[in-house]
């Protein structure tokens, strides 16, 4: 997400920092490139022009101007400037009121509303320890009823059955007597969803609020319709008290439009983005973190929180262990480093998160694809037990049974085991002279810019 808009902010704010002091017309100057970049990251004509005249009036404060390092400085006002675009700090669901906490979804079909109903589910199951419970209030598509049944079985979440045959109102209605003699913390109520906004759709949501009173009403949207998202919001927004939007399919949009222009199109805050497919990939969205990506700085404390959430402590503690004792660093130690890595997110997640990384060619982005692990996965799994212990028994017959096995060719078996053994001569550097000699080694084999 963010990537265009990324790569046409670096290399403005890299022309700006040239300059030994900012004057009302490279300020000027500055800010057409930038306005250029946020129309082209599909973001709404008003937000541009606001969020361009914001910036605009600080930057020519007298604090900048005389600053000993004016680039800098102007750097700041907009990252600050793109935190109040996007709503300063994360806005966390409101669920402190009488169990169960009713959460209402709503939006257009195919925004992704039912799978994000279960993203949610899991999410406050995992990480707030919340009882949840689902029910789908869409009696339009009866796949809709089933589908949400086999996403709640996944997440671990409590279905509430319904039928396409009874009354919305009458579905949420039975769900939350359900859900409070069952001692529910959280009621996710799953509503119908239409190809475009019509008055009768409207009229059966807020028939369907008024009855229920959540605590939470949630605009579900793809990011991917960019500035059409921030105005289908304010639609919705204009006929329901929304409370936020979970923007979905963020993941695929290198735009972004839709992120910087909803709050401020409908005053509503962004609370999550859907990140992937997978039920895990939700994330609470941080509009200080944000627009730190968003101008390349990386986003160290959400890379701190996945590592902290999703890395085996046990497993790095023990190869942490072997290494430093000098036992040797193995095919089976580097498949475990694979296995992390896609836990997180894979390694185009991680250098999204990771400072100075916007630096970095398309050429070398595009050769980071989560792809490639796969297949090096794939290839140490078809080794033998002493193939991965011992690479140095892999001889030509060895590397055609693994090509084999792995659906790869020899060349890629080749460029696996020289990849393991520039990490293997690493790791070795690391057991002898520490953290740093290790990253001094990497760095060579880094892109430029990059945080080492």
């Amino acid at each position: 997400m963010f990537e265009n808009l990324t790569d046409r902010l670096s290399q403005t704010i890299k022309q700006i920092r040239g300059q030994a002091r900012l004057t009302e017309d490279n300020i000027q100057d500055t800010l057409r490139e930038v306005r250029k970049a946020l129309l082209e990251a599909d973001v709404a004509l008003p937000v541009v022009r606001a969020f361009v005249d914001k910036v605009k009036e600080r930057a020519l404060g007298e604090d900048v101007i005389k600053s000993l390092t004016p680039g800098q400085a102007l750097i700041k006002i907009v990252q600050a400037e793109l935190v109040q675009l996007m709503g300063e700090a994360n806005e966390e669901l409101a669920l402190n009121v009488r169990p169960p906490a009713v959460v209402l979804m709503a939006g257009l079909q195919g925004s992704g509303k039912t799978t994000t109903v279960a993203k949610l589910s899991r999410w406050l199951i995992e990480k707030k320890k919340k009882s949840v419970m689902v029910v789908s209030a869409d009696v339009y598509r009866p796949a809709a009823i089933d589908q949400l049944k086999t996403l709640a079985q996944q997440v671990g979440a409590n279905f509430f059955p319904s039928d396409p045959s009874q009354d919305p109102v009458a579905i949420a209605n039975n769900a939350i007597d359900a859900a409070r003699k069952q001692a529910q913390d959280v009621l996710i109520i799953d509503t119908a969803g239409r190809l475009h906004i019509d008055t009768e759709m409207m009229v059966e949501i807020k028939r369907l609020h008024g009855a229920v009173n959540p605590a939470e009403t949630l605009f579900v949207v793809d990011s991917m319709t960019g500035q059409d998202a921030a105005n289908t919001a304010k639609v919705f927004n204009d006929a329901l008290p929304l409370t936020g939007v979970i923007l979905t399919k963020t993941d695929g949009d290198a735009r972004g439009g839709a992120a910087l222009s909803i709050r401020h199109i409908t005053g509503k805050p962004i609370k999550f983005l859907g990140v992937g497919e997978k039920t895990t990939a939700l994330e609470p969205f941080h509009p200080d973190r944000m627009a730190s990506r968003i101008l390349g700085m990386g986003d160290v404390l959400s890379l701190i929180e996945e590592m902290e959430q999703k890395v085996d402590r046990g497993e790095a503690e023990r190869l942490a262990k072997k290494v430093s004792k000098g036992k040797g660093f193995d095919l089976e130690d580097f498949r475990s480093q694979l296995q992390q890595m896609q836990k997180i997110g894979g390694i185009a997640s991680l250098v999204e998160k990771m400072p100075g990384m916007s630096g970095m060619t398309q050429a070398v982005k595009n050769q980071m694809d989560d792809k490639q692990f796969k297949r090096l996965e794939a290839m140490i799994n078809s080794m033998t037990p002493r193939e991965r212990r011992f690479p140095k028994v892999i001889n030509g017959s060895r590397k055609k049974r693994i090509a084999t096995g792995s659906g790869t060719q020899v060349q890629d078996v080749n460029r696996l085991l020289k990849q393991f053994d520039q990490m293997q001569k690493m790791m070795k550097k690391f057991s002898k002279g520490g953290m740093k000699k290790m990253m001094r080694a990497m760095k060579g084999r880094m892109p430029p810019g990059a945080p080492f």
